[in-house]
């Protein structure tokens, strides 16, 4: 996924009119990471690719995805974990108010994710296929096991945790 990430920044910036500069304030990140971005050298938070594509009037899809691909269809890993077994993959994406998302995750015994939050009015819907799943939320922790589901406003901090001893494997919709 950060193999378009830095020429899709560059093009969308462009068509926003935006300096790096002006993309910097617009986002709160700053412009040495914008500058880095663009350049493919380094690494990004999930929640930082929100907030910049929010200032660049585009999509999360838009930011991250090859735009030569059917956007329904995307398939990248945009997460790693401390384990092999850790990552994140967004399936795919369809238009919504805004957009959603699909993605599959697997945790690794022990393994974390912690997030930002996300702007106002989002939501997540997570399905846990294997494995225990604590979120970790503003609004206290629900733990979900094999078989069940959480559905929850995802403007608030927030984290994933492997409560099993095995690899915990859950579907997780972004809705904005």
């Amino acid at each position: 996924m950060l193999a378009h990430v830095g020429a899709n920044l560059r093009r969308l910036r462009q068509r926003a009119g935006l300096s790096q500069a002006a993309l910097a304030d617009a986002s709160g990140i700053s412009r040495r990471m914008i500058v880095n971005l663009e350049a493919g050298d380094t690494n990004v938070s999930l929640s930082s690719l929100d907030r910049l594509a929010e200032a660049l009037g585009a999509t999360f899809v838009e930011v991250v995805s090859d735009p030569a691909a059917e956007s329904r269809r995307i398939e990248a890993v945009a997460w790693r974990g401390h384990g092999a077994e850790s990552k994140a993959v967004l399936l795919g994406s369809v238009p919504a108010r805004s957009e959603a998302q699909l993605w599959h995750w697997s945790l690794g015994p022990g393994e974390r994710y912690a997030a930002e939050p996300d702007p106002e009015g989002w939501s997540e819907m997570v399905f846990v296929m294997q494995g225990c799943l604590r979120i970790e939320l503003a609004e206290g922790e629900r733990l979900v096991k094999a078989g069940d589901f959480a559905i929850y406003g995802s403007s608030q901090p927030y984290a994933y945790v492997n409560a099993a001893d095995m690899v915990t494997l859950f579907i997780r919709n972004v809705v904005c």
